[in-house]
């Protein structure tokens, strides 16, 4: 099983820049996406089915805003729109597939950039999430997290940690909720391979010689549950992907 993640920052965009040559590569077998900004309707998804990807959307109510989706060339067993929590479905940020005994979860986190209001309903979101998936850990054991997480975890996942210690996405209170998320069963399977600095997912898109410079940040994850650590093949990031500020994250699985 090859899983990508990649927050698009709008399908619609990306797809101008090149996205549905690249799907046409075949990158991998399920493709998530965050921050689609577009209803399914809004997109040709019809050449998306073409290149062989089943494709399901969860959109947010507001139009050209937030959205996840997962393409797959493996039919899920059962595919759940949202997490019934409402501002969080209203928003548009989780889907779920399951396949077989694995159950995949796409989130698109919040973000807390835009200001205070915007930054405490993050840690609402966090803490709604959490539950969430340790609800969902008592019935399914195996499961997959992939997605933009607006976090970077630890100092070795940003290019200025100290010119950033209060920016959003880098402040104590978010990583100590990473600390947790980690310590209680999940596994961020590219540490899980390479334990390298200088390896981000996203660069600012106000100063573009960042991207050149690679003066980013790590906030996209695909994280696994214990029970699938020893199925762990392979993780890697791709920034010379360029459809968007990000770039795609891959896991293999045996």
């Amino acid at each position: 099983m090859r899983i990508i993640s990649y927050n698009v920052n709008g399908i619609r965009a990306a797809i101008k820049k090149g996205f549905n040559e690249w799907l046409a590569t075949n990158p991998a077998d399920i493709v998530c996406l965050q921050e689609t900004k577009a209803m399914k309707e809004n997109v040709d998804h019809e050449e998306i089915e073409a290149l062989g990807y089943k494709n399901y959307w969860f959109s947010a109510e507001k139009k050209g805003y937030s959205g996840v989706a997962i393409f797959t060339k493996i039919e899920p067993d059962n595919v759940e729109y949202g997490n019934g929590i409402g501002q969080s479905d209203m928003e548009g940020r989780v889907i779920r597939a399951d396949f077989g005994d694995i159950t995949l979860i796409n989130a698109y986190f919040p973000s807390g950039t835009s200001g205070d209001e915007r930054q405490t309903y993050k840690y609402q979101w966090l803490d709604e999430f959490f539950d969430y998936l340790m609800e969902l850990r008592k019935k399914r054991k195996k499961l997959i997290i992939c997605g933009d997480y607006n976090i970077c975890h630890k100092e070795i996942d940003i290019h200025n940690p100290v010119g950033n210690k209060k920016s959003s996405g880098f402040l104590p209170e978010e990583r100590e909720w990473m600390d947790k998320f980690f310590d209680n069963g999940y596994v961020d399977t590219f540490r899980h391979f390479n334990k390298e600095p200088h390896h981000y997912t996203w660069w600012s898109q106000r100063f573009p010689s960042v991207r050149l410079q690679n003066k980013g940040w790590r906030i996209d994850y695909i994280s696994v549950t214990d029970p699938l650590k020893n199925s762990l093949k392979h993780a890697e990031i791709y920034p010379d992907v360029k459809h968007s500020d990000h770039c795609p994250i891959y896991l293999e699985l045996k």
